[in-house]
């Protein structure tokens, strides 16, 4: 289960990976005006997150620019130390909005969360994906399969901007 179309998203404070360091901002405040795409992650660094998941938002930053998205932002439940080595490592700083939800509170928060205790990880987010228009989701998806990044892959949400825009 994840939010749904017309939810709002939660006021947690999270992490935001500068250049200059990690930033605490309230979630809710950071996207109350425009359009954002959030897509979220399991883990920085594996195999379909760090492969194929972030270089398709990486590489089509400007594409989202042109459909009117404010922001990208890639969440995961990874401490601040590894989503700021993750940014530098991928060429996503200053590209990509990397947010650090070190305790699983927003992943929670957002219904997106996913137990993944069976294999050591504790608490993580769902691989899925959202548009969201001035702090309300307006685009919901998740995947169905474990290790693929399809519904929620970059080619996926600019299709679904076309959409909306079009609406």
């Amino acid at each position: 289960m994840t939010l749904a179309i017309g939810d709002k998203l939660p006021s947690i404070t999270v992490k935001l990976m500068t250049p200059v360091g990690p930033e605490d901002i309230n979630f809710a405040d950071y996207v109350a005006e425009g359009i954002s795409v959030l897509f979220c992650v399991p883990a920085a660094f594996s195999t379909t997150c760090h492969n194929n998941h972030l270089p398709g938002f990486i590489g089509n930053i400007d594409k989202f620019a042109s459909l009117g998205v404010n922001r990208v932002a890639c969440l995961s439940v990874n401490d601040h130390f590894v989503m700021s080595a993750w940014a530098e490592q991928t060429g996503a700083m200053g590209k990509i909005d990397m947010i650090a939800d070190g305790n699983a509170e927003l992943a929670v928060a957002m219904k997106s969360q996913l137990d993944a205790s069976g294999g050591g990880m504790g608490t993580r987010f769902t691989r899925c994906a959202y548009i969201v228009k001035d702090g309300i989701v307006v685009r919901a998806f998740q995947e169905e399969n474990l290790g693929v990044a399809a519904q929620t892959g970059a080619d996926s949400l600019l299709a679904a901007m076309e959409e909306f825009n079009a609406e």
